[in-house]
C-alpha cells in the first residue's frame, strides 16, 4: 500500500512537471510558427524616421555602475560620441560605487565635460532600490522627455539615438523602443557561445516576432529608449522585483502603452564568461520573473487584449517556471524507474519532450546564427548540443532558488561582473568590430 501510493505520488510530479515542460513548449511553438509566418511574408524592422536636428527632442542617457571602474571609462567616451546635437545630449552616470570607479569615472566626466560634452556624475546617499532606485533618482532631477538606458559594457553605435528616438516622436503612443543587443565576448569559450546562440534567438526571433505581432515584448534593462511620460504614467520604476525593467514593461502594457524593437544597429555587450557568474545572473533573472508573474498573471488575463494577446503575455512572464519543473521531472522519473524498475512509464512523455526541445532549440536559434553570419554549421551543432544540457544544470542550481521566491523570500540584487578587455578600450565604439 505504502509502494503504491508513494509510485502514485512520485508518477504524479512525474506528469505534471512533464504537462508544464509541454505548455512552456507550445509557448515558443507560438513564437517560432510567427517568426517564419513573419519571415514567409517579408516582415520588416519599423521604417527609418529621420529628423531634422531642429526637431529632435532633448535625450537624457542614464548609465547605471557599481564597482566596475574600466568598465565605466569606457562606457563615458563612447556615449559622449552619440551623434545627437550636443546641447540636447544629456548624460547621467548614476553611480553608486564605493570603490576607485568614483574617483576614475570623474576624471574621465571632467576631460569630456570641457570637450563640450553635458555628463552628470550622480551619487545617491545609499544604494536604495539597487538598479531601479537609481534611475527613478536621475529621473527625478531631469526633466528630459526620453531616457536611453545603457548597462555599463554596453557599447552603442553613434547612430542608435537617430535610430530608435525618431520612433518615438512620431508613434505617440510607443513608450520605449528596443535595440537588438550582440555579445563582444560571445567567442570567448563554450560557455559565451552557448549564452551568445540563445541570445541571438531571443531577441531575433522571440523579440522581433512578438513585437510583430502585437505581443507583450520585455524591454532588457540596457539598449532602449523610453518615453519619460510612460515611465511617470505607468508608476516610475519599483525595485519591487529583481527584474525591474520586465516589471515597468508589464506596467506599462497594462497602462496602454506598446514597444517597437528594432534589429539595427546592434548594441554590443557582454555575456559572463564564468560559470559562477552566469548562474548568478540567470538566478536573478529566474526569480525577478517569478516576482513578477506572481503581480501580474491576474491582471494581464484581465487586460482589454485578444485572447492570443493575454495568453502570449502571460507565457512571456511565467516561462521561468521551466526550471523547477523540469528539475522536479527529473528527480520524480529517475525515483519512478526504480520503483517501476523501468522507464517504460515516462517514454511517451520522454518522447514528446526530446522532440519538441530538438524543435525549440533548432528554431530558435539556427535562424539567427546563419542570418548573422556566425559561423560554420559544424561550430553551431557543437554549441546547439550544449544547450540543453545547460538549461538542465540551470533547472536544478536555479530550481530551488525560484521556489523560494515563489514562497516569497527576498533576494538581494547581486549585480554580473563586467569585463573591459583590450580590443574593446581601445575601441570603445566601433560598430564594427568583432560582435
Amino acid at each position: 500500500m505504502v509502494l503504491d501510493l508513494l509510485r502514485f505520488v512520485v508518477d504524479a510530479l512525474a506528469f505534471g512537471s512533464g504537462l508544464t515542460l509541454i505548455i512552456i513548449g507550445l509557448g515558443f511553438f507560438a513564437v517560432i510558427g510567427r517568426f517564419l509566418w513573419d519571415e514567409l511574408r517579408g516582415a520588416k524592422d519599423p521604417e527609418i524616421v529621420v529628423l531634422p536636428d531642429s526637431e529632435l527632442p532633448h535625450v537624457l542617457v542614464q548609465i547605471p555602475v557599481y564597482n566596475e571602474p574600466l568598465v565605466t571609462e569606457q562606457s563615458l567616451r563612447c556615449v559622449a560620441q552619440l551623434d545627437w546635437p550636443k546641447d540636447k545630449l544629456h548624460i547621467q552616470l548614476l553611480d553608486d560605487s564605493t570603490d576607485e570607479t568614483t574617483a576614475r569615472a570623474e576624471a574621465v566626466a571632467k576631460e569630456l565635460r570641457a570637450a563640450g560634452a553635458d555628463i552628470a556624475h550622480v551619487r545617491r546617499p545609499d544604494r536604495v532600490g539597487f538598479k531601479a532606485g537609481a534611475c527613478a533618482y536621475g529621473l527625478g532631477i531631469s526633466d528630459a522627455p526620453f531616457i536611453a538606458m545603457l548597462d555599463a559594457d554596453f557599447r552603442p553605435p553613434p547612430n542608435w539615438l537617430k535610430r530608435g528616438v525618431p520612433l518615438l516622436v512620431k508613434d505617440k503612443k510607443a513608450g520605449f523602443v528596443q535595440s537588438r543587443c550582440e555579445f563582444s565576448n560571445f567567442r570567448k569559450n563554450w560557455l559565451t557561445r552557448a549564452q551568445g546562440l540563445v541570445q541571438d534567438g531571443h531577441f531575433l526571433v522571440e523579440q522581433r516576432s512578438r513585437a510583430h505581432a502585437g505581443w507583450l515584448f520585455q524591454f532588457n534593462g540596457t539598449g532602449g529608449v523610453w518615453r519619460r511620460e510612460t515611465i511617470e504614467s505607468a508608476g516610475g520604476w519599483s525595485d519591487f522585483s529583481l527584474c525591474e525593467d520586465l516589471d515597468l514593461t508589464v506596467r506599462a502594457a497594462l497602462d496602454g502603452w506598446h514597444g517597437i524593437f528594432v534589429s539595427e544597429p546592434a548594441i554590443p555587450g557582454q555575456v559572463p564568461e564564468g560559470l559562477r557568474d552566469f548562474r548568478r545572473q540567470q538566478r536573478r533573472w529566474s526569480s525577478g520573473f517569478v516576482q513578477v508573474a506572481q503581480k501580474t498573471v491576474i491582471p494581464l488575463w484581465r487586460a482589454p487584449w485578444t485572447l492570443v494577446q493575454r495568453v502570449a503575455a502571460i507565457t512571456l512572464v511565467a516561462h521561468q517556471i521551466f526550471f523547477p519543473a523540469a528539475a522536479i521531472g527529473v528527480l520524480a522519473m529517475i525515483v519512478g524507474t526504480i520503483l517501476h524498475r523501468s522507464p517504460a512509464t515516462y517514454a511517451p512523455m520522454l518522447e514528446i519532450i526530446a522532440a519538441m526541445t530538438t524543435v525549440v532549440v533548432l528554431g530558435m536559434t539556427l535562424p539567427p546564427y546563419v542570418a548573422l553570419k556566425r559561423g560554420p554549421l559544424a561550430e553551431y551543432l557543437k554549441t546547439m548540443a550544449s544547450v540543453p544540457p545547460l538549461m538542465i544544470y540551470l533547472a536544478f542550481s536555479n530550481g530551488a532558488k525560484i521556489i523560494q521566491t515563489m514562497r516569497g523570500r527576498k533576494s538581494p540584487f547581486k549585480r554580473t561582473p563586467k569585463i573591459e578587455h583590450a580590443i574593446k578600450a581601445e575601441a570603445p565604439c566601433d560598430a564594427d568590430a568583432e560582435a
